[in-house]
């Protein structure tokens, strides 16, 4: 070989080649089109050519909703981390190590407070990165926490919901989480507070039959899957097809299920003008009832 071969085509080569990272870019579940990473993260994991909202994290949401990112996250209280003792393909122990290392997050919903169009507010998200937003006694607790909160600070809950349903390793004590979220919500009643719920992509199982369709307003990102059992389930039950769009968040607001559908990057306007609104009158400006002489 000669030089040229030899010592100058490899020169080139190495001018020429430059190190591209392996995650500079993301593929587009629903259009496939490659989107710069910088970019995702400035569209808020939405894609700029479709409009498909990507999946994203709790602490994620949080930075998105509160004014300026800046928010304050509460201590929960802990739970047994294995009240059963429950074991299939491994132990539940593990799986709860597993996704703590994997998503550095205690379980499956996360609660902070802040401003939000400079109104206070305290905020739980589900984190369905964590065992697929599966709601155990943990999450019931997390909740209740996010409710007392809310009480306590005089201010309104605004919760984010995904969940693939109830958590089978906790058995009866998960399912017992439904009717325990719903005396968090009696409490915001009765403190007469907005309790605002953000269905997002999915949002099913036992959070979709207990604390998430309880909200006073029921806000929806598009497309959102919202159902308690599947299409698949339900269509062999039925034994019909389902119509176009069954259980995505369009198709509940055509049949009064979701009061609206917002895309994530108007989702913080949309609360806070939701928050000035609910929050603007109290409870001693409302006209009294009036009250019977007695007999």
């Amino acid at each position: 070989m000669s030089w040229l071969t030899e010592y100058v085509r490899p020169k080139i080569r190495g001018l020429l080649k430059r190190e591209v990272p392996d995650n500079l870019w993301t593929s587009c579940e629903a259009c496939s089109q490659m989107i710069l990473n910088r970019d995702l993260e400035k569209f808020h994991k939405v894609c700029p050519y479709c409009g498909h909202h990507m999946s994203a994290g709790a602490l994620e949401r949080l930075g998105w909703t509160f004014d300026n990112g800046e928010f304050t996250r509460i201590e929960l209280p802990k739970t047994p981390s294995d009240p059963l003792g429950f074991r299939d393909g491994k132990r539940y122990t593990d799986r709860l190590k597993e996704a703590r290392a994997k998503s550095h997050l205690d379980d499956a919903l996360v609660v902070a407070h802040g401003k939000i169009g400079g109104h206070d507010a305290v905020v739980a998200v589900m984190a369905f990165e964590f065992m697929a937003g599966s709601m155990g006694t943990a999450t019931g607790e997390a909740f209740l926490s996010a409710c007392r909160l809310a009480v306590l600070q005089k201010a309104p809950l605004i919760v984010f919901t995904a969940s693939g349903g109830a958590r089978m390793q906790e058995g009866m004590l998960s399912l017992m989480q439904m009717p325990r979220t719903t005396i968090g919500v009696e409490m915001l009643n009765d403190a007469k507070l907005p309790y605002i719920v953000v269905l997002t992509h999915p949002t099913t199982g036992g959070v979709s039959a207990s604390f998430a369709m309880l909200g006073d307003i029921h806000l929806a990102e598009p497309n959102a899957q919202i159902a308690f059992a599947g299409p698949r389930v339900i269509q062999d039950t039925v034994r019909e097809k389902l119509p176009e769009g069954f259980q995505r968040a369009e198709y509940l607001l055509d049949h009064g299920m979701v009061d609206r559908v917002v895309p994530r990057g108007e989702l913080t306007g949309e609360l806070a003008r939701l928050i000035g609104l609910l929050m603007s009158g109290t409870s001693a400006a409302l006209p009294a009832l009036p009250v019977a002489e007695p007999a």
